[in-house]
C-alpha cells in the first residue's frame, strides 16, 4: 500500500470509528441530511480542434467554454433542476469534420446532454449534422458559414452572427471609412484560406465591394497551413491595390501579415473580414509593427460593458489570451445553460425549444436583445476593430467606439 492510499484508509477507518455512533444516534432522520441524492449533472460536450493546424483557436474556444461551466457551477448550477452542475465532456476534431462528427456519435452514446462546438466552419457543419441524428441541442460558437443555419436542423443554434451579415456589415462600414477620407481606396486584392469561411467570405465580398465603388482586381487562395507567403506578397506588390483583405486563419494571417510588413508592401489599408489575427492581443503584443493600423470586422465584445471587462480580466488571471474564440464560446455555454435553466430538464425537445425562444441579455457584446429566426440570433452583430498604439480599439459601430478610424494607414 502506498502512503497516499495508506493516508486515505485511516483517515477513512477515524472517520467511521468517530462518527459512527453519532450517525446512529440520529435515527432514520439523521441520513437524509448526510445522503440526500445530488441532482445528475448535465452533460455538455465540447467538440474542438485542440490538436492539429487550428489547435490555438481550438483550445482557446474549450477554455472559454470551460470558464463559462466553472462559473455557471459556482453561481448554483441550474436551480430549476435543484442546482443541477454542468459537467465537461472533452472531444477533439483535430481540424477534421469527419472526426468532429464522430465524436459527436461517442458522445451521444455515452448519454451527453448537448453540444457546443466546433470552431471551424466546415466542422460546426459536420457536428450539428450528426447531433441531429438524436435532436441533440448543438450550439455552434464561433463557425460563420450561413450554411450551418438554413438547413433547418430544429438542434443546431447561433448566438453570433454569420458571415452573410458580417460581410454586410464589414463592406458598409468599409465604405463610410472611405468617404470620410475622401474615397482614396478605390481597388482591393482578397487573400483567403480554401476552406468553406475563407472561400464563402471571399465570395460575398467579390459581389458586394463593386456596389460600394472598389473593383476587387485579384482573389487569391492559400491552402492550410501554408508555410511561405512570400509569392503571394509579391503579387500584392506587383497589383499595388489599395486595399488588402485577409480572411484567414490566425497563422497564416500573422506569416500574411509580417511578410507584407518585411517586403515593404504599400497600401490605403489592410482591411480584414474575420481576420484569424486582426483582432488578437497575441498578434498585436509579439508583432507590434505588423498590425498597427490594421482594420478588421470581427466578432468583438462590448469595451464599454463592465460584465466584459470582468470577464477579460478573469480570462486573462488564467494566462489566457482574451479573443473571440474565448468569448464566444463562453457565451455558447451561457445560451444552453440559459436553456436548461427555462426547460427544467435534459429533455432534448425541451432543450430545443427553449434555445429557439431565447431571449437572453447579451448586452455585455454589441448585440441587441437576443431573437433567434431559423435558429440564428438575430440580435447579433459584429464590430470594426483597428489597432492603433500597440491596443485593439472599437472603431464602428459609434455606440461601441473607442477610438476613432485612422485611415489612410500612415
Amino acid at each position: 500500500m502506498t502512503d497516499d492510499k495508506k493516508s486515505a484508509g485511516i483517515v477513512r477507518r477515524d472517520f467511521l470509528k468517530t462518527t459512527g455512533a453519532a450517525a446512529l444516534g440520529l435515527g432514520v432522520t439523521g441520513f437524509p441530511a448526510v445522503l440526500r441524492a445530488q441532482p445528475a449533472s448535465v452533460k455538455v460536450g465540447l467538440i474542438h480542434p485542440v490538436s492539429g493546424f487550428i489547435a490555438f483557436s481550438g483550445n482557446q474556444c474549450r477554455e472559454g467554454a470551460l470558464m463559462a461551466i466553472a462559473d455557471i457551477n459556482a453561481a448554483g448550477g441550474i436551480k430549476s433542476m435543484g442546482g443541477a452542475q454542468l459537467e465537461a465532456m472533452l472531444g477533439d476534431s483535430q481540424g477534421k469534420p469527419d472526426i468532429g462528427a464522430a465524436e459527436v456519435a461517442k458522445m451521444t452514446e455515452a448519454g451527453v446532454n448537448s453540444i457546443v462546438a466546433g470552431y471551424a466552419s466546415s466542422i460546426s457543419l459536420a457536428t450539428s449534422q450528426e447531433a441531429a441524428k438524436t435532436n441533440t441541442p448543438h450550439v455552434v460558437d464561433v463557425g460563420v458559414s450561413d450554411k450551418i443555419v438554413t438547413r433547418g436542423l430544429p438542434n443546431t443554434f447561433r448566438f453570433g452572427p454569420g458571415y452573410g451579415k458580417i460581410a454586410e456589415f464589414a463592406v458598409d462600414n468599409l465604405d463610410t471609412i472611405n468617404k470620410a477620407a475622401g474615397s482614396p481606396a478605390k481597388t482591393a486584392m482578397i487573400i483567403h484560406e480554401e476552406s468553406l469561411f475563407g472561400t464563402g467570405t471571399a465570395n460575398l465580398l467579390s459581389q458586394k465591394l463593386p456596389e460600394k465603388g472598389i473593383e476587387v482586381i485579384e482573389v487569391i487562395k492559400h491552402a492550410n497551413p501554408t508555410r511561405d507567403f512570400t509569392n503571394i506578397v509579391l503579387q500584392i506588390k506587383a497589383k499595388k491595390p489599395d486595399l488588402i483583405i485577409p480572411a484567414n486563419y490566425y497563422n497564416e494571417y500573422v506569416l500574411l501579415a509580417r511578410t507584407m510588413r518585411q517586403q515593404r508592401v504599400e497600401a490605403k489599408g489592410i482591411y480584414s473580414v474575420l481576420g484569424g489575427a486582426a483582432s488578437n492581443y497575441k498578434f498585436v503584443k509579439e508583432f507590434p509593427e505588423a498590425a498597427e493600423y490594421i482594420m478588421d470586422c470581427n466578432h468583438w465584445f462590448n469595451p464599454k460593458s463592465d460584465v466584459a471587462l470582468q470577464r477579460k480580466a478573469a480570462a486573462e488571471a488564467k494566462g489566457l489570451v482574451y479573443t473571440y474564440e474565448v468569448f464566444l464560446a463562453y457565451n455558447a455555454v451561457l445560451g444552453l445553460a440559459d436553456a436548461f435553466e427555462r426547460a427544467g430538464s435534459t429533455d432534448k425537445d425541451a432543450v430545443n425549444e427553449a434555445l429557439s425562444t431565447s431571449t437572453m441579455d447579451m448586452s455585455y457584446m454589441p448585440y441587441g436583445p437576443t431573437k433567434m429566426e431559423g435558429g440564428q440570433n438575430q440580435g447579433a452583430q459584429p464590430v470594426n476593430t483597428q489597432v492603433l498604439n500597440g491596443d485593439i480599439e472599437v472603431i464602428f459601430p459609434k455606440e461601441f467606439a473607442s477610438a476613432d478610424a485612422v485611415f489612410p494607414m500612415k
